[in-house]
């Protein structure tokens, strides 16, 4: 593919330079292949995102940078924060009071998540320096994922609403222990003020971001309409300017962004109707979130010894998140069954833990690539597999309002037989 790319910008000299015109038409191969996958296979469109993504990294896009940096960081963060910002508004505050078990259920699956992984990659005979990264790494589910998955299959019900919060949640503790452990990293012999220090510096100043975040767009709803465009663009806006405010002053642009929903729904507490006026542009932002993901993920230096150690750190994250949940089940008021298809939901792997992945490698270069070596080829695969996973759990759960593409085709050519 560089070749050919090279042998293209001998005569193409494009105005927004030679990676625009390379990004805009993967991007529309991304937008066919999503259709198409979702038409023929009944699967989301992330998993069409995905594939193209994956088979332009795989025949060596140049378009994508590792570790994530500039313009392509910025709009990766852009994409997480906006999802992340609609999450946010998911979670009342009050649910937690009246169903507590909600949040023991959330620890419990998180905590038991990264000590299951972190114990069997130790057992695995990496460096502890490796599996702590990666055991937060594998913590981090995908929010971004999910929702895509939930709209796709139009679902809604108790098992949606509660993979879609436990994902939040743990996408919460990710974020924050995962920039503070990059700050880490390289360090030896810490106090306990100096492990704490830097999650509280990531938190306080995420936290703050996000309350100026939220009060802004409290003021702007005081005397704009909520289902005015301008509304969906000033939203915009101010998430873009915090996106790049909080990376710079040390916080976590995705995690003040998630903050600032879950603020703002305390303020605002009516239902957000500006979220259905960002139409296409929340959508290609978040194709181009996908496609990056797994573009990049797809440069990973594949390996038959490292196999072995992604496909056990995807097992063992899979029966850690189901069992967790399952734990924090009682008193939770769903059933065991929906307890199942609630952590099975929650399997995807996507932006969020690529975006730790890559603060640990440019953070600790002399570990970095080992870490990568692992992480990226577990978030390619539970990219497009979670996806599929996450599917079926909706579809089975009953919670899905269209059917599943070929089982209804199939029962039309059955009928038609018949006939």
């Amino acid at each position: 593919m560089n070749e050919i790319l090279s042998f293209w910008a001998q005569w193409l000299r494009p105005s927004a330079g030679l990676p625009t015109v390379q990004w805009s038409l993967l991007l529309a191969v991304a937008a066919m292949a999503g259709y198409l996958t979702q038409r023929h296979t009944g699967l989301p469109k992330v998993v069409g995102y995905s594939l193209v993504g994956t088979a332009a990294g795989l025949a060596g896009f140049s378009g994508a940078v590792w570790p994530l940096q500039g313009i392509g960081l910025f709009l990766l963060e852009l994409g997480v924060a906006i999802v992340l910002f609609e999450c946010g508004g998911r979670i009342p505050l009050r649910w937690f009071r009246h169903n507590p078990m909600v949040l023991v259920q959330s620890i419990a699956e998180s905590v038991l998540t990264y000590f299951a992984v972190y114990w069997v990659l130790v057992w695995l005979q990496l460096p502890t320096q490796v599996a702590g990264p990666l055991a937060l790494v594998a913590l981090a589910a995908s929010p971004a994922v999910l929702t895509r998955v939930v709209a796709d299959t139009r679902a809604a019900g108790p098992v949606t609403e509660r993979a879609i919060v436990l994902t939040t949640l743990s996408t919460l503790y990710a974020l924050t222990l995962g920039s503070a452990k990059a700050e880490l990293i390289n360090r030896q012999s810490l106090t306990v003020l100096e492990t704490v220090s830097p999650v509280v510096v990531v938190l306080g100043v995420s936290i703050v971001v996000a309350a100026v975040l939220s009060l802004v767009l409290r003021m702007a709803l005081r005397f704009m309409s909520p289902t005015s465009e301008n509304t969906s663009m000033l939203f915009l806006a101010l998430v873009a300017a915090g996106t790049a405010v909080a990376a710079h002053m040390g916080g976590s642009a995705p995690l003040a962004a998630l903050l600032a929903g879950m603020l703002l729904k305390q303020l605002n507490p009516r239902p957000w109707a500006w979220p259905r006026q960002l139409g296409n542009a929340s959508s290609l932002l978040t194709m181009l979130m996908f496609v990056l993901v797994s573009t990049v993920a797809a440069q990973a230096d594949w390996s038959a010894p490292v196999a072995g150690v992604v496909l056990a750190l995807i097992a063992v994250r899979l029966v850690a998140k189901a069992t967790g949940v399952a734990l924090g089940n009682v008193g939770s008021g769903a059933s065991w069954k929906q307890a199942l298809w609630v952590g099975c939901a929650m399997t995807p792997m996507s932006s969020i833990a690529l975006l730790i992945a890559s603060q640990f490698v440019l953070a600790s270069p002399s570990t970095g690539h080992v870490i990568a070596g692992v992480a990226l080829p577990a978030i390619l695969l539970m990219e497009v597999f979670g996806a599929v996973i996450a599917t079926v759990a909706i579809y089975r759960a009953g919670e899905s309002s269209k059917p599943w593409a070929p089982l209804t085709r199939a029962n039309h050519g059955d009928n038609h037989r018949e006939s």
